[in-house]
């Protein structure tokens, strides 16, 4: 007599759920590190020279050229003030280079007399190398020490403005060191919290190297604040501003824009409330 086999017709469909199972575990575990691969691709884009628009009709400015501390060779663009009342350092966006930023420095002129640096990180523009989070930072405070050493005047006392990943490379150089201002316009609390936001069903929270922390940060930065953000923000939804602007301390401001998405121009009420906040810096 035969001896019973040992799998049942049940147990087949078992077998196959099992299967499928483990076809998408490998799949999503591949995709994982797939990401982590790519990440840093994934969170800039910069745009090389010569892309862009490097002879903007009307706008005069000295071509800046300094170092980081790695060795990193930067480049980005110097526009004096007449009668200069403030001296700032533009931290631009994750995409383009600085010539993608011609609205600010045409446009600024009209609301402050301001000093204006405005620079690439590396990999972007003319500046060389490759972005990465601590290489960016460190773009950022070689581009305020030259700014400092341009104009004479102390680190401390330039006013910081950031767009977007900007906003927390300005909010690393307020908090460690200071600034006479600082504006935030469509900022996060943390990089992964972005990435948790538009992937809720990867761990980037766990997984993500770049982290871009300026909640963790900002608190420890003394000075006013001015935070821009568009209600409409798909990219960094506005809760994620709101609540880096709730552990900032005072003297601070919120401002919100109406309708606008994350890479809308600047509208009148934006200008409005830089050239407010200019007046009200010592």
């Amino acid at each position: 007599m035969k001896s019973a086999q040992a799998t049942t017709p049940s147990s087949k469909p078992l077998a196959l759920w099992w299967r499928v199972l483990r076809a998408f575990l490998v799949a999503y575990l591949l995709l994982l590190l797939m990401l982590m691969w790519l990440e840093n691709s994934l969170i800039y884009f910069p745009a090389k020279y010569p892309a862009g628009w490097w002879n903007p009709r009307g706008l005069q400015f000295e071509d800046a050229e300094f170092t980081a501390a790695d060795g990193t060779q930067l480049h980005g663009w110097y526009l004096p003030g007449k009668d200069p009342q403030t001296v700032m350092l533009f931290c631009h966006g994750n995409a383009g280079n600085l010539t993608h930023r011609a609205d600010v420095m045409l446009d600024l002129p009209q609301y402050v007399d301001a000093s204006l640096l405005v620079f690439d990180y590396r990999g972007y523009g003319k500046s060389q190398g490759s972005p990465d989070e601590a290489g960016v930072l460190a773009d950022a405070r070689a581009a305020r020490a030259w700014l400092a050493k341009r104009t004479g005047v102390k680190e401390r006392d330039i006013v910081l403005w950031g767009e977007s990943i900007g906003g927390a490379v300005a909010v690393d150089l307020a908090a460690k060191d200071g600034a006479r201002g600082l504006i935030l316009e469509n900022a996060f609390t943390s990089l992964p919290d972005v990435a948790a936001y538009h992937y809720p069903w990867l761990p980037v929270r766990l997984l993500m190297r770049t982290r871009l922390d300026s909640v963790a940060k900002i608190a420890k930065y003394r000075g006013p604040l001015l935070q821009i953000h568009g209600d409409s923000d798909t990219i960094i939804p506005i809760a994620l501003g709101r609540k880096l602007f709730d552990a900032a301390g005072e003297p601070k401001q919120f401002v919100t824009i109406a309708g606008a998405d994350h890479n809308d121009p600047r509208s009148r009420e934006s200008f409005d409330a830089l050239d407010r906040f200019f007046g009200s810096l010592e």
